[in-house]
């Protein structure tokens, strides 16, 4: 999927609406359109990234992933083989708080793709998306989940690459 067209879409609508501000801004707009668009391309790509989440948790046998060739975003969808082994079963749920034990709230963000996905699985069990999120988050404690990495620490996840601007 080449992103261009839709850049020079943006680029032209930036520069009709300086046009009636006279040459000076109509110049000021190309010069901005074209700083502006290694910000735009990457904006595209995330919301092809989002976008592309947000389908893979909807589809049941397949996946879809954007694959970044040169200056063109590839979308691809890869089906499931039925025969692949089915995912852990859910771990036993933990010993219920004590009665009367303090609650504390918290606010929890996450991509909207995963917030359906959870909605689906709790309403699939039956119980609640807090009860869910509360057994997952306990069977993670005390299954000696790993910590969180120090600060300034890096993740072993790695963007290869270039950029071209």
């Amino acid at each position: 999927m080449d992103l261009t067209p839709y850049l020079e879409g943006l680029r032209t609508d930036l520069a009709a609406a300086a046009a009636p501000g006279g040459p000076e801004i109509t110049r000021a707009a190309e010069l901005l359109s074209h700083s502006l668009e290694p910000s735009a391309r990457l904006a595209l790509l995330e919301a092809l990234s989002d976008a592309t989440a947000e389908i893979t948790t909807r589809l049941a046998d397949a996946t879809v992933e954007v694959r970044l060739r040169g200056r063109e975003a590839d979308l691809v969808v890869t089906r499931i083989a039925a025969d692949e082994p089915a995912p852990p079963a859910a771990p036993p749920p933990p010993p219920a708080p004590p009665e009367g034990g303090d609650l504390a709230r918290l606010t929890l963000r996450m991509p909207e793709a995963l917030k359906t996905h959870v909605e689906r699985i709790a309403a699939a069990e039956g119980i609640s998306v807090n009860s869910w999120l509360v057994r997952a988050v306990a069977a993670a404690a005390s299954h000696g989940a790993p910590a969180a990495p120090p600060p300034g620490h890096r993740s072993a996840r790695r963007v290869t690459g270039f950029f071209q601007a």
